[in-house]
């Protein structure tokens, strides 16, 4: 069977027009790739267009791009409601539809009994098995997931991540053309649940809700001191708000389903808002109210939440990564820069912090609340014993010289 290189990729269909696929049909069209955008009805077509439109519009207004450049940007993308006419003639195929696994496997056996031998299927799932979705085709070494962020016609980070049928020609083709898009890639060397980037923020929201749900600490101190003394972009509640509190609490079902106790989540917070639909910045209320725009937080709160234990689960969740070979340091620590804003990654603030520190703030955590989110990964207790410390010693998560 023929094997496509990213410098062969030519044409691409988007499969579905949500909330990332026209983004995504975008960011293709912008560096020269013919794009085919497929979607149910005629009417989301229209919608996906408007809003590819608008983007541009933008580009041009920020002088990114002239007019008559934005208008063969978009003479590009090809619109169809044919499976047939969006996936007959391309090189790859990349699936945006909703997170659901019936779904996801009806669209790739769709896709696979159209498209040429020779083509490429990628998802765009954020946490469900790219090994089902591609066992539900005829190449499964031809699958592959290509994890967006949003919008992705402006962020740089692309998780790729391998199924177990993968091959490492699929992976490289999928690595090369991220790189071609201008995006910066990462390699998720296993189909592992929730992939790089939403395990360690489901870590870290987790440890989050739990102080909150004793009672140690309000939401509005958590965020203030992940703001203000933390240095992250947004607190936690609010960047849950943001993401939208249904997304988390499916996502979290679905690490703790996959990953065991590390992983159970605090339903007590989180499930009464999704109830009520209180979802967040969507709705106009969650943990916040967004009627008014961003919530405010006041950095005098900050401190009152110690904001070491974000990093210990953080710091964690990366050991864990590593020790089961799913994603290398500088992959985990460019996925949290680039996809969620942090500085420094996990593994570099841990590295800089002291492994021991961090070992010892976990089993402080761990002997006084006896739940498995604060449990030491064996790689933290394995390289402290080795008096692989940290960037002190010369080696933590990386080597120094």
């Amino acid at each position: 069977m023929k094997e496509t290189t990213g410098e062969e990729i030519k044409r691409v269909a988007v499969i579905g027009t949500g909330l990332m696929g026209h983004g995504i049909a975008q960011a293709f069209a912008l560096k020269g790739y013919e794009v085919n955008l497929l979607s149910r009805s005629k009417e989301s077509l229209r919608k996906a267009i408007q809003e590819i439109e608008w983007s541009l519009s933008k580009f041009v207004e920020k002088r990114i791009l002239s007019r008559s450049e934005a208008e063969t940007v978009l003479s590009r993308i090809i619109r169809t409601t044919s499976y047939e006419e969006a996936a007959g003639n391309v090189d790859l195929a990349v699936e945006t539809v909703s997170e659901n696994m019936d779904l996801k496997r009806r669209v790739f056996s769709r896709i696979d009994a159209i498209a040429p031998s020779h083509a490429i299927i990628a998802t765009n799932t954020s946490t469900l098995s790219i090994t089902e979705m591609g066992r539900a085709t005829g190449r499964p070494e031809k699958t592959v997931g290509m994890h967006w962020f949003n919008p992705p016609q402006l962020t740089q980070l692309i998780e790729v991540i391998k199924g177990n049928d993968t091959s490492s020609e699929t992976l490289n083709n999928i690595m090369e053309v991220s790189r071609r898009l201008g995006k910066t890639p990462i390699l998720c060397k296993k189909d592992a649940r929730g992939f790089i980037v939403s395990r360690i923020l489901v870590a870290v929201f987790n440890e989050a809700f739990w102080t909150y749900h004793r009672g140690e600490a309000t939401k509005e101190e958590i965020d203030a001191s992940a703001k203000f003394n933390g240095g992250f972009p947004m607190g936690w509640f609010e960047l849950v708000d943001f993401v939208g509190i249904d997304t988390e609490y499916d996502v979290s079902k679905i690490l703790h389903e996959a990953h065991g106790e590390r992983f159970r989540p605090c339903l007590e917070v989180t499930e009464p808002l999704v109830k009520k639909r209180k979802l967040g910045r969507k709705t106009g209320v969650g943990f916040y109210d967004w009627s008014k725009g961003r919530p405010r937080i006041s950095s005098d709160l900050a401190g009152k939440y110690v904001i070491e234990r974000s990093w210990a689960v953080a710091v964690n969740e990366a050991a864990w990564m590593v020790l089961d070979d799913v994603a290398e340091p500088k992959s985990i620590d460019l996925g949290m820069k680039l996809g969620t804003g942090w500085a420094p990654g996990p593994c570099e603030y841990a590295d800089r912090r002291g492994l021991d520190r961090m070992l010892n703030t976990l089993e402080g955590l761990y002997s006084q609340y006896a739940i498995e989110l604060y449990k030491p990964c064996p790689l933290l207790k394995n390289y402290v014993e080795k008096g692989w410390s940290g960037k002190e010693s010369g080696r933590g998560f990386y080597k120094y010289s």
